[in-house]
């Protein structure tokens, strides 16, 4: 994989933070993909200047992102976008807001980066190279006990209609874990176990807009990535478990027993 690349990559998701910091003191009016699924001019803005970055350089690549619908060209190269993960928290200036940015080749993730401007953080991963924060490798972290584990969720704009289905997740994890946090920008909860921060993650209805990057990132810092009856996790999944591979067959043991209580109380 050449430089020019993520070198691309780098600088488009740089320019979409500009436009994040920039607008951030500013009220936004708001549209609703769903009732509870906010999308911001914001959103589009950095949307428009890394397409129009991604295109003038490599016109005959696909481009996927979350406000567009997906128009492919046939490409084996795919670029897969979020402009802006963490609208909710961007609206509400809580500074737990990032883009994200993979380049798929051949259906493979090749390099990934996820810029959170608010803290400057800039994330980056290329495939059989490593995963870095601000230039500096990353490794997952080494705690070996799901009881003494930080992890972190999120919860799907379903969650209103569904919430007794999310909530046994956290409630077990809630007692398994040392601790759990709920951030609300997957792209930032994976980077963060990437660098060992948090010790396992786990969600369901995600998009590749919201994982592709960063799940190349925990993959390159020696982590672990299944769905949640321990498959393969690929980042069209819609649901994923996430660790720094030492707890993971803990958080899938867990995940089994929510899983057979609930069809013993179905049956």
């Amino acid at each position: 994989m050449e430089d020019r690349y993520l070198r691309l990559a780098v600088a488009a998701a740089k320019e979409a933070g500009r436009i994040q910091i920039l607008h951030s003191d500013h009220s936004h009016p708001v549209e609703y993909k769903g009732e509870f699924n906010p999308v911001t001019e914001v959103d589009r803005l950095c949307e428009r200047a890394i397409v129009k970055m991604v295109s003038d350089a490599f016109p005959e690549h696909d481009i996927l992102t979350e406000e567009s619908p997906f128009e492919g060209k046939g490409s084996s190269w795919k670029w897969i976008i979020d402009p802006l993960d963490g609208t909710t928290n961007y609206l509400h200036g809580f500074p737990c807001f990032c883009v994200s940015i993979g380049l798929e080749v051949e259906g493979e993730v090749r390099i990934g980066v996820v810029y959170v401007p608010a803290l400057n953080e800039l994330f980056h991963a290329e495939k059989g190279k490593g995963a870095f924060l601000n230039g500096k490798r990353i490794v997952v972290s080494r705690i070996e006990r799901l009881n003494r584990s930080l992890v972190c969720t999120g919860f799907p704009y379903d969650v209103h209609e569904h919430a007794d289905f999310y909530l046994r997740y956290f409630r077990q994890f809630l007692t398994k874990s040392f601790a759990i946090r709920r951030p609300g920008s997957a792209a930032i909860d994976l980077s963060y176990l990437a660098a060992g921060r948090f010790d396992g993650f786990w969600e369901f209805k995600l998009h590749p807009w919201d994982v592709a990057a960063a799940t190349l990132m925990i993959a390159e810092s020696g982590g672990k990535l299944t769905d949640l009856q321990g498959r393969p996790f690929g980042i069209y999944s819609e649901e994923i478990v996430a660790s720094n591979a030492l707890i993971h067959q803990e958080m899938l043991q867990a995940i089994r027993e929510i899983d057979a209580e609930r069809e013993a109380h179905s049956a």
